[in-house]
């Protein structure tokens, strides 16, 4: 059932790619009525929301898809470190597991790493694609821009920042992993208008 299920994944990357390259500027939809998407992520410390990029097809894709299979409930943030990120998504909450496919790196020269930041973590291979399923979160609150060009950014976090700095500020032990887990309970994506969106978060859906 795993391999059906990721390979499920596979194939609709692929499937959003090839549609996302494809799209019409025509085709935009100026209906107020236009729902849009926003990754709700409860923890045992408060609620983050997250905005992911039109930019960046695959992993916004991939990662929506995790949510609403609830990958990622139940997972817990294995390494956070003040002043900078705080890194969850690993199935083994090593900071070595994850889904079982990796992720082309989609650069941007117009996504930083900016406070606030969504991130794809990878190992050292030369192609930087990204782990299939673990993210971290800039704390930083002048932004880690060393990491840019390095590891792709898809997304930024549009509520919750307060609840990330006191993920960031948990006691840790040598390998930066929380002494008492830091857990994402619900990780599921919700639907709004741009104008939900505006009133509930402060935050301009890009036109």
């Amino acid at each position: 059932m795993k391999k059906l299920f990721y390979s499920s994944i596979l194939m609709l990357l692929a499937f959003t790619l090839i549609t996302s390259c494809g799209k019409d500027d025509d085709e935009s939809d100026s209906n107020t009525d236009t729902k849009y998407g926003v990754i709700n992520m409860e923890t045992n410390h408060g609620t983050i929301v997250l905005w992911l990029y039109d930019e960046t097809p695959l992993h916004k894709t991939n990662f929506d898809s995790l949510a609403k299979a609830g990958f990622y409930d139940g997972l817990i943030f294995h390494r956070v470190i003040d002043d900078f990120v705080i890194q969850g998504g690993d199935p083994l909450g090593t900071g070595t597991g994850g889904p079982g496919y990796t992720i082309p790196a989609e650069f941007n020269t117009n996504l930083t790493h900016k406070y606030g930041a969504v991130g794809a973590a990878r190992d050292n291979n030369p192609q930087k694609r990204s782990n299939g399923s673990q993210f971290y979160i800039v704390e930083n609150t002048s932004g880690t821009h060393s990491l840019d060009g390095e590891y792709t950014v898809f997304g930024e976090t549009i509520s919750g920042l307060s609840v990330v700095s006191q993920i960031a500020e948990v006691p840790t032990n040598s390998s930066d992993k929380p002494l008492t887990d830091v857990v994402m309970t619900k990780v599921e994506v919700v639907e709004y208008t741009a104008k939900e969106i505006l009133d509930k978060y402060g935050f301009t859906v890009p036109e």
